[in-house]
């Protein structure tokens, strides 16, 4: 019967647990952002003001425009699109934050497929 009701308040407690969300932190800045392409772990670097993102990327720079949807969400959208792909929006969504970074969720806007990945804020700016 211990071991039932350790179990009961372990979920309890689990359930009641929410991630930090200070999202307002991470509006603007420099952040860095690493993925794996191809086997091959490869970092991107961008700066978001409130309304403009700017990344740069094994030598390319791309503009998107930002249109926050509340505190923790906003859509990306390439300001100059290179192809059908680049030109859907990019819903983000900011999960959990710690005092450098934030995890985020995104997925083109309308899909059910989403990725995650985690940001390191790099500058105020």
């Amino acid at each position: 019967m211990n071991r039932l009701a350790a179990l009961f308040c372990l979920l309890l407690l689990s359930s009641c647990f929410n991630p930090e969300r200070n999202c307002q932190d991470f509006r603007t800045g420099t952040y860095e952002f690493e993925s794996f392409i191809n086997g091959e772990l490869v970092t991107s670097r961008f700066i978001r003001n409130d309304s403009i993102e700017i990344e740069k990327f094994r030598g390319q720079t791309d503009t998107s425009s930002v249109r926050w949807i509340n505190d923790c969400e906003y859509i990306l959208k390439n300001m100059h699109p290179e192809g059908m792909a680049e030109e859907k929006p990019i819903h983000m969504k900011i999960l959990s934050t710690t005092k450098d970074g934030y995890t985020f969720e995104y997925g083109q806007v309308g899909s059910a497929k989403k990725a995650r990945g985690k940001v390191k804020k790099v500058s105020e700016d």
